[in-house]
C-alpha cells in the first residue's frame, strides 16, 4: 500500500515533462509547497489526464467519485491494480480519468518482532522523482455553487524485490516512457503498465519514528536512522 509519501522537487518533475515533450497547463490558482510527510486527505500535486489534455493541479488524496450523492465515509487513498476493473468504485474511471502523482519517495512500516513497526523511506536509486499511477475524479456537493472538488487515489501492486522485506505491496511507479501511455485513458494497454517497479531501481533505508507524527514535516523525516546532523 501507500499511506504516506513526500514530494519536494517540483522543478525536477516539470523538467522531466518538458524533456518528454508532454505539454500541460497549470490549473487556475495552482500552488505548491514542499512536503516531506504527506498524509491522506491532504492536497497533492497531480498531473491530470483528460483525453489528450494534461493539467498540472492539486487534488485531494482520497477519491470521491462524481456519482456520489454525498461525501462518502470511505475515500480510498489506494486502489489495487488487480481489482480496478471489477470494483464499481473505480471501474468508471478506467476509460476516463488517469493521473500521475509525483513523489520524491514514500514511507512504509516494517513489522519487527517484539517491537513497534519501523518506518522506512523508499526512493528511486537514480535520484529522479517517482511517478505514481493514479485515478482521479471531480465531485460537487449537490446544490452547491462551489467549484467541483478534484480528488485522486494511488494504484498499488505487488512488491518488487527491494520492497518485499518491508511490505508485500507498493505503489505503481511508472517509468518516463510510460507516462503518456498511462495518461491516455483510452489506451487498451494502459493496464499492462500496472506492475511492480523494476528490481534494482529503488533504494530504501530506515528513518526515525518522528515521521509517524504528521506535524513533523521537514528533511529530518527522510534522514536515515543513525545519520548525524
Amino acid at each position: 500500500m501507500c499511506g504516506r509519501f513526500g514530494f519536494f522537487e517540483l522543478s525536477h518533475f516539470i523538467e522531466q515533462l518538458r524533456q518528454l515533450a508532454l505539454p500541460f497547463e497549470e490549473a487556475p490558482g495552482f500552488s505548491y509547497r514542499q512536503s516531506w510527510n504527506i498524509v491522506p486527505e491532504s492536497p497533492v500535486v497531480a498531473l491530470l489526464g483528460d483525453h489528450g489534455h494534461y493539467t498540472l493541479g492539486i487534488a485531494r488524496w482520497g477519491l470521491i467519485p462524481q456519482w456520489a450523492s454525498a461525501m462518502p465515509k470511505v475515500r480510498p487513498i489506494n486502489a489495487r491494480s488487480d481489482s480496478l476493473a471489477a470494483k464499481p468504485f473505480f471501474r468508471h474511471m478506467l476509460n476516463r480519468h488517469h493521473c500521475i502523482v509525483p513523489a520524491s519517495g514514500f514511507y512504509e512500516w516494517k513489522n519487527i518482532t517484539d517491537a513497534p513497526k519501523e518506518p522506512w523511506f523508499i526512493h528511486r536509486k537514480d535520484g529522479r522523482p517517482m511517478a505514481f499511477a493514479g485515478l482521479w475524479d471531480q465531485w460537487q456537493q449537490p446544490g452547491s455553487t462551489s467549484p467541483p472538488m478534484v480528488s485522486c487515489t494511488i494504484i498499488t501492486t505487488d512488491a518488487n524485490r527491494e520492497m518485499k522485506p518491508v511490505h508485500s505491496r507498493m505503489p505503481v511507479i511508472l517509468e518516463e516512457n510510460e507516462w503518456k501511455q498511462w495518461l491516455e485513458s483510452g489506451n487498451p494497454h494502459a493496464l499492462d503498465l500496472l506492475d511492480p517497479a523494476n528490481n534494482g531501481s529503488l533504494d530504501l533505508h530506515p528513518v526515525s519514528t518522528k515521521v509517524n507524527n504528521p506535524r513533523n514535516n521537514d528533511a529530518n523525516c527522510i534522514r536515515q536512522t543513525g545519520e548525524s546532523g
